[in-house]
Protein backbone atom coordinates (compact mmCIF):
# COMPACT_ATOMS: atom_id res chain seq x y z
CA UNK A 1 0.00 0.00 0.00
CA UNK A 2 1.33 3.42 -0.98
CA UNK A 3 1.28 5.87 1.92
CA UNK A 4 0.47 9.57 1.62
CA UNK A 5 1.43 12.72 3.49
CA UNK A 6 -1.20 13.90 5.97
CA UNK A 7 -1.28 17.55 4.99
CA UNK A 8 1.94 19.20 6.10
CA UNK A 9 2.29 17.27 9.37
CA UNK A 10 5.07 15.01 8.11
CA UNK A 11 2.97 11.95 9.00
CA UNK A 12 2.43 9.25 6.35
CA UNK A 13 -0.92 7.44 6.31
CA UNK A 14 -2.60 4.82 4.17
CA UNK A 15 -5.08 5.91 1.46
CA UNK A 16 -7.72 3.84 3.25
CA UNK A 17 -8.58 4.70 6.84
CA UNK A 18 -10.43 2.09 8.88
CA UNK A 19 -13.59 3.64 10.27
CA UNK A 20 -14.74 1.98 13.48
CA UNK A 21 -18.36 3.18 13.64
CA UNK A 22 -19.71 -0.32 12.98
CA UNK A 23 -17.78 -1.99 15.80
CA UNK A 24 -20.16 -2.37 18.73
CA UNK A 25 -23.96 -2.43 19.12
CA UNK A 26 -24.46 -0.01 16.21
CA UNK A 27 -23.13 -2.69 13.86
CA UNK A 28 -21.10 -5.75 14.81
CA UNK A 29 -21.85 -6.77 18.40
CA UNK A 30 -19.27 -9.57 18.32
CA UNK A 31 -16.25 -7.95 19.98
CA UNK A 32 -13.84 -10.71 19.03
CA UNK A 33 -14.92 -10.54 15.39
CA UNK A 34 -14.52 -6.75 15.35
CA UNK A 35 -10.99 -7.11 16.73
CA UNK A 36 -10.16 -9.66 14.03
CA UNK A 37 -11.39 -7.22 11.38
CA UNK A 38 -9.16 -4.49 12.81
CA UNK A 39 -6.14 -6.82 12.82
CA UNK A 40 -6.85 -7.88 9.23
CA UNK A 41 -6.93 -4.22 8.16
CA UNK A 42 -3.59 -3.56 9.86
CA UNK A 43 -2.08 -6.67 8.26
CA UNK A 44 -3.25 -5.37 4.86
CA UNK A 45 -1.24 -2.18 5.36
CA UNK A 46 -3.84 0.20 6.79
CA UNK A 47 -2.13 2.29 9.48
CA UNK A 48 -4.94 4.76 10.12
CA UNK A 49 -8.02 4.16 12.33
CA UNK A 50 -10.84 6.64 12.94
CA UNK A 51 -13.52 6.33 15.61
CA UNK A 52 -15.58 8.64 17.87
CA UNK A 53 -16.77 8.71 21.46
CA UNK A 54 -20.41 8.61 20.36
CA UNK A 55 -20.11 5.41 18.30
CA UNK A 56 -22.09 2.80 20.22
CA UNK A 57 -21.85 5.04 23.28
CA UNK A 58 -18.11 4.53 23.65
CA UNK A 59 -18.03 0.80 22.89
CA UNK A 60 -16.31 1.37 19.54
CA UNK A 61 -13.43 3.14 21.28
CA UNK A 62 -13.17 0.29 23.79
CA UNK A 63 -12.97 -2.30 21.01
CA UNK A 64 -10.33 -0.32 19.15
CA UNK A 65 -8.33 0.02 22.37
CA UNK A 66 -8.39 -3.75 22.92
CA UNK A 67 -7.44 -4.43 19.29
CA UNK A 68 -4.42 -2.11 19.54
CA UNK A 69 -3.18 -3.41 22.87
CA UNK A 70 0.08 -4.70 21.36
CA UNK A 71 0.04 -2.66 18.14
CA UNK A 72 -0.57 0.92 19.27
CA UNK A 73 2.66 2.31 17.83
CA UNK A 74 1.81 0.89 14.40
CA UNK A 75 -1.32 3.03 14.11
CA UNK A 76 -2.19 6.68 13.60
CA UNK A 77 -5.24 6.78 15.86
CA UNK A 78 -8.02 9.33 15.42
CA UNK A 79 -11.19 9.89 17.39
CA UNK A 80 -13.81 12.61 17.67
CA UNK A 81 -15.89 14.47 20.25
CA UNK A 82 -18.92 16.78 20.12
CA UNK A 83 -22.02 14.58 19.77
CA UNK A 84 -24.27 14.11 22.84
CA UNK A 85 -23.01 11.43 25.23
CA UNK A 86 -25.96 11.89 27.61
CA UNK A 87 -29.29 12.97 26.13
CA UNK A 88 -30.40 14.39 29.48
CA UNK A 89 -27.29 16.50 30.15
CA UNK A 90 -26.83 19.46 27.79
CA UNK A 91 -23.21 19.87 28.91
CA UNK A 92 -22.05 16.39 27.88
CA UNK A 93 -21.65 17.46 24.27
CA UNK A 94 -20.37 20.27 22.08
CA UNK A 95 -17.15 22.21 21.74
CA UNK A 96 -16.86 23.93 25.12
CA UNK A 97 -13.64 23.78 27.12
CA UNK A 98 -15.59 22.22 29.98
CA UNK A 99 -16.70 19.27 27.85
CA UNK A 100 -13.51 18.84 25.80
CA UNK A 101 -11.35 18.41 28.92
CA UNK A 102 -13.72 15.75 30.21
CA UNK A 103 -14.33 14.06 26.86
CA UNK A 104 -10.65 13.53 26.08
CA UNK A 105 -10.05 11.78 29.40
CA UNK A 106 -12.99 9.47 28.71
CA UNK A 107 -11.67 8.65 25.25
CA UNK A 108 -8.12 8.05 26.51
CA UNK A 109 -9.48 5.62 29.08
CA UNK A 110 -11.66 3.74 26.61
CA UNK A 111 -8.90 3.58 24.00
CA UNK A 112 -6.43 2.46 26.69
CA UNK A 113 -3.76 4.85 25.45
CA UNK A 114 -1.83 7.82 26.80
CA UNK A 115 -2.31 9.93 23.68
CA UNK A 116 -4.59 10.43 20.69
CA UNK A 117 -2.86 11.12 17.40
CA UNK A 118 -5.72 13.11 15.88
CA UNK A 119 -8.52 14.59 18.00
CA UNK A 120 -11.36 15.97 15.89
CA UNK A 121 -14.41 18.16 16.42
CA UNK A 122 -17.23 16.01 15.06
CA UNK A 123 -19.33 18.98 13.92
CA UNK A 124 -19.04 22.77 13.96
CA UNK A 125 -21.04 24.59 16.61
CA UNK A 126 -22.90 27.82 15.81
CA UNK A 127 -23.24 28.48 19.55
CA UNK A 128 -19.58 28.16 20.59
CA UNK A 129 -16.72 30.48 19.70
CA UNK A 130 -14.16 28.62 17.66
CA UNK A 131 -11.36 30.08 19.79
CA UNK A 132 -12.97 28.47 22.86
CA UNK A 133 -12.67 25.10 21.17
CA UNK A 134 -9.21 25.72 19.72
CA UNK A 135 -7.92 27.03 23.04
CA UNK A 136 -8.93 23.87 24.89
CA UNK A 137 -7.55 21.64 22.12
CA UNK A 138 -4.27 23.58 22.11
CA UNK A 139 -3.87 22.89 25.82
CA UNK A 140 -4.33 19.16 25.16
CA UNK A 141 -1.60 19.26 22.52
CA UNK A 142 0.75 21.09 24.90
CA UNK A 143 -0.01 18.50 27.60
CA UNK A 144 0.91 15.66 25.24
CA UNK A 145 -2.53 14.06 25.39
CA UNK A 146 -3.22 14.92 21.75
CA UNK A 147 -0.74 15.13 18.88
CA UNK A 148 -2.83 16.91 16.24
CA UNK A 149 -6.33 18.39 15.99
CA UNK A 150 -8.85 18.33 13.17
CA UNK A 151 -12.36 19.29 12.14
CA UNK A 152 -15.22 17.33 10.62
CA UNK A 153 -18.07 18.48 8.38
CA UNK A 154 -16.88 22.09 8.29
CA UNK A 155 -17.81 24.31 5.36
CA UNK A 156 -15.12 26.19 3.45
CA UNK A 157 -15.96 29.38 5.35
CA UNK A 158 -15.74 27.59 8.70
CA UNK A 159 -12.36 26.13 7.76
CA UNK A 160 -11.05 29.60 6.93
CA UNK A 161 -12.44 31.07 10.16
CA UNK A 162 -10.75 28.37 12.22
CA UNK A 163 -7.42 28.83 10.43
CA UNK A 164 -7.61 32.61 10.87
CA UNK A 165 -8.44 32.24 14.57
CA UNK A 166 -5.49 29.90 15.12
CA UNK A 167 -3.13 32.37 13.50
CA UNK A 168 -4.50 35.47 15.24
CA UNK A 169 -4.74 33.83 18.69
CA UNK A 170 -1.54 31.80 18.25
CA UNK A 171 -3.36 28.55 18.87
CA UNK A 172 -2.88 25.07 17.44
CA UNK A 173 -4.60 24.77 14.07
CA UNK A 174 -6.77 22.10 12.52
CA UNK A 175 -4.50 20.01 10.32
CA UNK A 176 -7.28 17.86 8.85
CA UNK A 177 -10.88 18.08 7.71
CA UNK A 178 -13.27 15.11 7.53
CA UNK A 179 -16.15 15.63 5.06
CA UNK A 180 -18.50 13.25 3.20
CA UNK A 181 -17.37 12.37 -0.32
CA UNK A 182 -18.38 9.87 -2.97
CA UNK A 183 -19.39 9.76 -6.62
CA UNK A 184 -22.93 10.67 -5.54
CA UNK A 185 -21.88 13.30 -2.99
CA UNK A 186 -19.40 15.64 -4.70
CA UNK A 187 -20.34 18.97 -3.13
CA UNK A 188 -16.98 19.36 -1.36
CA UNK A 189 -15.16 19.56 -4.70
CA UNK A 190 -16.47 23.09 -5.18
CA UNK A 191 -15.21 24.66 -1.96
CA UNK A 192 -14.15 22.41 0.93
CA UNK A 193 -11.44 20.43 -0.88
CA UNK A 194 -9.71 23.43 -2.51
CA UNK A 195 -9.94 25.41 0.75
CA UNK A 196 -8.38 22.58 2.76
CA UNK A 197 -5.60 22.23 0.18
CA UNK A 198 -4.82 25.96 0.28
CA UNK A 199 -4.35 25.67 4.04
CA UNK A 200 -2.16 22.58 3.80
CA UNK A 201 -4.71 20.34 5.51
CA UNK A 202 -5.11 16.62 5.06
CA UNK A 203 -8.61 15.50 4.08
CA UNK A 204 -10.18 12.30 5.38
CA UNK A 205 -13.37 11.69 3.46
CA UNK A 206 -16.08 9.45 4.82
CA UNK A 207 -18.83 7.32 3.26
CA UNK A 208 -17.22 6.51 -0.12
CA UNK A 209 -20.20 4.22 -0.78
CA UNK A 210 -22.64 7.08 -0.12
CA UNK A 211 -24.26 5.29 2.82
CA UNK A 212 -24.51 2.01 0.90
CA UNK A 213 -25.91 3.34 -2.37
CA UNK A 214 -22.68 2.37 -4.16
CA UNK A 215 -22.36 -1.06 -2.56
CA UNK A 216 -24.12 -2.75 -5.48
CA UNK A 217 -26.90 -3.91 -3.20
CA UNK A 218 -29.49 -1.26 -4.00
CA UNK A 219 -30.69 -1.14 -7.60
CA UNK A 220 -33.81 0.03 -9.39
CA UNK A 221 -35.33 -3.43 -9.29
CA UNK A 222 -34.93 -3.63 -5.51
CA UNK A 223 -38.15 -2.26 -4.07
CA UNK A 224 -37.14 -2.66 -0.43
CA UNK A 225 -34.32 -0.12 -0.61
CA UNK A 226 -31.86 0.89 2.10
CA UNK A 227 -34.31 2.80 4.29
CA UNK A 228 -34.49 1.83 7.96
CA UNK A 229 -35.30 3.39 11.31
CA UNK A 230 -31.67 4.49 11.62
CA UNK A 231 -31.58 6.03 8.16
CA UNK A 232 -33.63 9.19 7.54
CA UNK A 233 -36.18 9.04 4.75
CA UNK A 234 -34.80 12.19 3.12
CA UNK A 235 -31.66 10.23 2.29
CA UNK A 236 -33.01 6.72 1.76
CA UNK A 237 -36.68 6.84 0.70
CA UNK A 238 -36.67 5.28 -2.77
CA UNK A 239 -39.87 7.06 -3.75
CA UNK A 240 -38.32 10.54 -3.52
CA UNK A 241 -37.28 12.12 -6.83
CA UNK A 242 -33.78 12.90 -5.52
CA UNK A 243 -33.19 9.29 -4.55
CA UNK A 244 -34.61 8.08 -7.84
CA UNK A 245 -31.89 10.16 -9.50
CA UNK A 246 -29.36 8.37 -7.32
CA UNK A 247 -30.68 5.02 -8.49
CA UNK A 248 -30.41 6.17 -12.11
CA UNK A 249 -26.79 7.14 -11.50
CA UNK A 250 -26.06 3.82 -9.76
CA UNK A 251 -27.33 1.88 -12.79
CA UNK A 252 -24.95 3.76 -15.08
CA UNK A 253 -22.05 3.46 -12.64
CA UNK A 254 -22.60 -0.29 -12.30
CA UNK A 255 -22.33 -0.66 -16.08
CA UNK A 256 -19.18 1.48 -16.10
CA UNK A 257 -17.60 -0.61 -13.34
CA UNK A 258 -18.38 -3.84 -15.18
CA UNK A 259 -16.87 -2.47 -18.38
CA UNK A 260 -13.72 -1.45 -16.47
CA UNK A 261 -13.43 -4.91 -14.91
CA UNK A 262 -14.18 -3.64 -11.41
CA UNK A 263 -16.83 -4.11 -8.78
CA UNK A 264 -18.96 -1.07 -8.01
CA UNK A 265 -17.30 -0.89 -4.58
CA UNK A 266 -13.82 -0.86 -6.12
CA UNK A 267 -14.87 1.89 -8.53
CA UNK A 268 -16.31 3.96 -5.68
CA UNK A 269 -13.26 3.60 -3.43
CA UNK A 270 -10.80 4.26 -6.25
CA UNK A 271 -12.73 7.40 -7.20
CA UNK A 272 -12.68 8.76 -3.64
CA UNK A 273 -8.92 8.47 -3.27
CA UNK A 274 -8.15 9.64 -6.81
CA UNK A 275 -8.88 13.29 -6.08
CA UNK A 276 -5.59 15.12 -5.39
CA UNK A 277 -7.16 16.86 -2.40
CA UNK A 278 -8.08 13.61 -0.64
CA UNK A 279 -5.58 12.03 1.74
CA UNK A 280 -7.57 8.99 2.87
CA UNK A 281 -11.05 7.59 2.37
CA UNK A 282 -12.65 6.21 5.52
CA UNK A 283 -14.11 2.75 5.03
CA UNK A 284 -16.54 1.43 7.63
CA UNK A 285 -16.92 -2.35 7.36
CA UNK A 286 -19.21 -4.27 9.66
CA UNK A 287 -17.96 -7.70 8.58
CA UNK A 288 -14.73 -9.27 7.36
CA UNK A 289 -16.35 -9.77 3.94
CA UNK A 290 -17.11 -6.08 3.66
CA UNK A 291 -13.51 -5.21 4.53
CA UNK A 292 -12.20 -7.58 1.87
CA UNK A 293 -14.48 -5.92 -0.69
CA UNK A 294 -13.02 -2.50 0.15
CA UNK A 295 -9.32 -3.36 0.12
CA UNK A 296 -8.71 -3.87 -3.63
CA UNK A 297 -9.93 -0.33 -4.34
CA UNK A 298 -6.76 1.07 -2.78
CA UNK A 299 -4.70 -0.40 -5.63
CA UNK A 300 -6.95 0.70 -8.50
CA UNK A 301 -5.99 3.64 -10.70
CA UNK A 302 -8.92 4.85 -12.77
CA UNK A 303 -8.20 5.82 -16.35
CA UNK A 304 -9.00 9.26 -17.69
CA UNK A 305 -11.80 7.76 -19.78
CA UNK A 306 -13.44 6.23 -16.70
CA UNK A 307 -13.12 9.44 -14.72
CA UNK A 308 -14.58 11.42 -17.62
CA UNK A 309 -17.54 9.05 -17.78
CA UNK A 310 -18.11 9.43 -14.03
CA UNK A 311 -18.16 13.20 -14.55
CA UNK A 312 -20.86 12.72 -17.20
CA UNK A 313 -22.98 10.64 -14.84
CA UNK A 314 -22.54 12.97 -11.83
CA UNK A 315 -21.02 16.34 -12.63
CA UNK A 316 -18.10 17.65 -10.53
CA UNK A 317 -19.24 19.54 -7.46
CA UNK A 318 -22.75 18.06 -7.55
CA UNK A 319 -24.47 16.18 -4.74
CA UNK A 320 -27.31 14.26 -6.35
CA UNK A 321 -29.49 14.49 -3.23
CA UNK A 322 -28.60 17.60 -1.17
CA UNK A 323 -29.83 15.79 1.96
CA UNK A 324 -26.64 13.71 1.75
CA UNK A 325 -24.49 16.73 2.58
CA UNK A 326 -23.70 17.01 6.29
CA UNK A 327 -21.52 20.08 6.36
CA UNK A 328 -22.02 23.83 6.34
CA UNK A 329 -25.80 23.61 6.29
CA UNK A 330 -26.64 25.43 9.54
CA UNK A 331 -27.31 28.71 7.79
CA UNK A 332 -29.79 27.02 5.46
CA UNK A 333 -31.97 25.50 8.14
CA UNK A 334 -35.44 26.92 8.48
CA UNK A 335 -34.82 28.60 11.82
CA UNK A 336 -31.94 30.61 10.38
CA UNK A 337 -33.76 31.90 7.31
CA UNK A 338 -36.12 34.84 6.94
CA UNK A 339 -39.45 33.29 6.01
Amino acid sequence: MQYRPLGRTGVQVSPLCLGAMMFGPWGNEDESDSIRIIHRALDAGINFIDTADVYSGGVSEEIVGKALKDRREDVFLATKFFMPMDQDDPNQRGGSRRWIIRAVENSLRRLDTDHIDLYQVHRPSPDTDVDETLGALSDLVHQGKVRYIGSSSYSGAQIVEAQWTSRERRLERFVTEQPPYSILVRGIEEDVLPTARRHGMGTLTYSPLAGGWLSGRYRKDNTSGPASAARPAARFDLTSPANQRKLDAVEQLALLAEKAGLTLIELAVAFAIAHPGVTSAIIGPRTREQLEAFLPGADVTLSADVLDRIDEIVAPGVTVNPADNSYGDFELRAGQRRR
